[in-house]
């Protein structure tokens, strides 16, 4: 029997690659000098694609693939994948839910804790020497304050137990109410974002949450409101969001992800109300591991049953 064919679309770890290498015969199409012309040309030959949700696969992409079967994906989000032209055609999709989490879900109660008390911030003063002129402005505590959730999945829902841990109110706007939920549903993000001292995203990206956080709503979380994004750059008004900040009608951000990655925008970097990550919510070495051991089993499942382990 030959071994599967498999095209990734982009680098991931050494050790991920070496390991698919190992299992599967494993063109990397980055390393092709023109990716469109090899596809065009040897597209036919592959049945099984690895991918990622920053490489994605876009509908160009897919349309030659022909004899495509799956596609496994590095990362929860699929924002990149040309999800509803693969189903068209058939063709299997899988993620890595789960595994990240709990990472992911730290990493937002820290960037809350950060923005709040202003750590870096205040870390910045005292490198500089502020201390030696006179103490650090006061911040604002964490505990007891209001949280806004906007997607309630397993992310949400991890952040949301974190939470709990500093006795913090919660409501939540999905696109319909959650059966058997104990928090508080906004209908209109509108409202939650009047009601929440921090507005955390945990969404999905894509068209459906396209800057669904615009000006209106920043205006309505207000100069003593903090965002924090582990979700996708593509669900706020970056533009908004920095004359918010600039403007002082919006307390403070946390973001972990931006509309043009690994671009930042110039006046975010000169802001110092705001905490910039550059995506690394899933960032450890555990749970790097695990998404990269959940990337192979997907493969491994549909090569074997022609089934997958965590479809879309």
């Amino acid at each position: 029997m030959s071994t599967p064919k498999v095209l990734q679309i982009g680098p991931l770890t050494e050790r991920f690659q070496h390991n698919l290498a190992a299992r599967y015969d494993v063109t990397a199409l980055w390393q092709q000098p023109d990716p469109q012309t090899f596809l065009s040309q040897h597209g036919p030959q592959f049945e099984l694609l690895a991918t990622s949700a920053r490489f994605g696969c876009s509908a160009e992409q897919l349309a030659a693939l022909p004899n495509l079967k799956a596609i496994c994906s590095f990362g929860v989000g699929y924002d990149s994948i040309a999800v509803d032209a693969a189903r068209d055609r058939g063709i299997a999709v899988s993620t890595t839910p789960d595994v990240l989490n709990d990472c992911v879900a730290d990493l937002a109660m820290g960037l809350m804790i950060d923005t709040s008390r202003r750590l870096a911030a205040s870390e910045r003063f005292l490198r500089a020497g502020g201390w030696l002129k006179g103490n650090f402005p006061l911040a604002r505590r964490v505990s007891g304050k209001r949280l806004g959730i906007v997607g309630l999945g397993r992310i949400g829902q991890a952040v949301v137990k974190r939470a709990s841990g500093f006795d913090m109110e919660v409501r939540y706007h999905n696109r319909s109410p959650l059966k058997d939920s104990p928090h508080g549903y906004e209908a209109h993000l509108l409202d939650l974002a009047r009601w929440a001292d921090f507005l955390v995203l945990t969404c999905v990206g894509g068209a459906s949450t396209h800057h669904i956080v615009n000006a209106e709503v920043l205006a309505a979380l207000g100069p003593t409101g903090i965002l924090i994004n582990v979700a996708r750059g593509s669900v706020v008004d970056e533009q908004a969001l920095v004359t918010a900040l600039q403007e002082g009608t919006l307390g403070g951000a946390g973001l972990d992800v931006f509309e043009a990655e690994p671009k930042v925008p110039e006046a975010l970097l000169k802001l110092d109300n705001v905490m910039l990550l550059p995506h690394v919510g899933s960032a450890t070495e555990e749970t790097r591991l695990q998404m990269e051991e959940l990337v192979l089993a997907n493969l491994q499942a549909f090569v074997e049953r022609g089934e997958l382990l965590t479809p879309l």
